[in-house]
C-alpha cells in the first residue's frame, strides 16, 4: 500500500449540498477500491490563479490516502469523465 495525495477542481457553478456529493462520490471510489482515507480537507471557493473553461474561481479538495499502485488510474479516470471537475488536478506519491 502506497500513500497519495489527490487535488482537485470543482467547478464553482454547483450549491453547497451537490460539492458535498461531488467530494462523497471520490471518496467512495477510493474507499469502494480498497483504499483508505486519512484525510478530506475542503479548502472551499477559492480564486484560480489563471481562469480555466473562462472561470476565474474553484472549489477545492485536497485528500490524503493509503491504496494499492493501481488506484491512482481509476480515481484519474473518474475525474476526467466527471464534469462537474476541471481537468487540472494532481495526484502524486507522497513518501512514508
Amino acid at each position: 500500500m502506497n500513500k497519495y495525495e489527490v487535488l482537485y477542481i470543482i467547478k464553482p457553478v454547483l450549491e453547497d449540498e451537490q460539492y458535498k456529493t461531488v467530494v462523497e462520490k471520490f471518496s467512495g471510489i477510493i474507499t469502494a477500491n480498497g483504499g483508505t482515507i486519512e484525510n478530506v480537507d475542503v479548502w472551499g471557493k477559492r480564486r484560480l490563479a489563471y481562469p480555466i473553461e473562462y472561470k476565474t474561481e474553484g472549489y477545492y479538495v485536497l485528500v490524503n490516502f493509503e491504496a494499492a499502485p493501481e488506484l491512482p488510474r481509476e480515481l484519474e479516470r473518474n475525474l476526467r469523465n466527471d464534469e462537474n471537475v476541471f481537468n487540472n488536478f494532481l495526484i502524486i506519491r507522497r513518501e512514508a
